[in-house]
């Protein structure tokens, strides 16, 4: 019988060790790591997901903004280009009723001008998916890079501060930075 009590006390013993060690730090569960990668990927696949991911819902609409403003100058300089692109083949086809020949005998736009018109809209509108292209690579690179720095522990360990000093002998004012490391 005193066996039996021994061996049931070790079993609890043993049993109480392992359900106390299985304890988390709360502020370990609470600290939540990004992954970098993730955000760049959700950014990806949907811009201003990667923003929404590292929590910084305020770029959402800036990263929409730049995004559609250069989808609307695409646009624009496509709806331009296809007006000079159809009154220079109509005039080709040796038609002057386009909108561009003006009501008297000759037109106010020549043929050249038109031709020259069709290669700057043409121009404009290949920059403007470049640069929209670009703007899409920036808000990937924005998640990515917001997701690393949200990371690094910011204390007062660690500050750049400027002091501002007035000079009371020379009657100057001087301006410096200053880095506080603390170990």
């Amino acid at each position: 019988m005193n066996n039996s009590k021994l061996i049931l006390f070790f079993i609890t013993l043993i049993i109480s060790q392992s359900i106390f060690s299985q304890g988390t730090d709360l502020k370990e569960e609470n600290k939540k790591i990004l992954a970098p990668a993730k955000a760049a990927f959700f950014s990806a696949i949907l811009p201003g997901l990667g923003q929404a991911y590292n929590k910084k819902y305020w770029k959402i609409p800036i990263v929409y903004g730049a995004i559609g403003t250069g989808i609307y100058f695409h646009n624009q300089n496509n709806k331009s280009y296809k007006r000079y692109r159809g009154a220079y083949k109509r005039r080709l086809a040796g038609f002057s009723d386009d909108e561009f020949w003006g009501t008297g005998i000759t037109p106010n736009i020549s043929n050249d001008g038109l031709i020259r018109a069709q290669k700057q809209l043409k121009r404009n509108k290949e920059m403007s998916i470049l640069v929209t292209i670009g703007l899409y690579a920036l808000n990937i690179i924005d998640a990515n890079v917001d997701a690393h720095l949200m990371q690094y522990n910011i204390d007062d360990n660690l500050s750049l501060s400027p002091i501002y000093n007035f000079n009371e002998v020379n009657s100057t004012s001087n301006l410096s930075l200053s880095l506080k490391l603390k170990l």
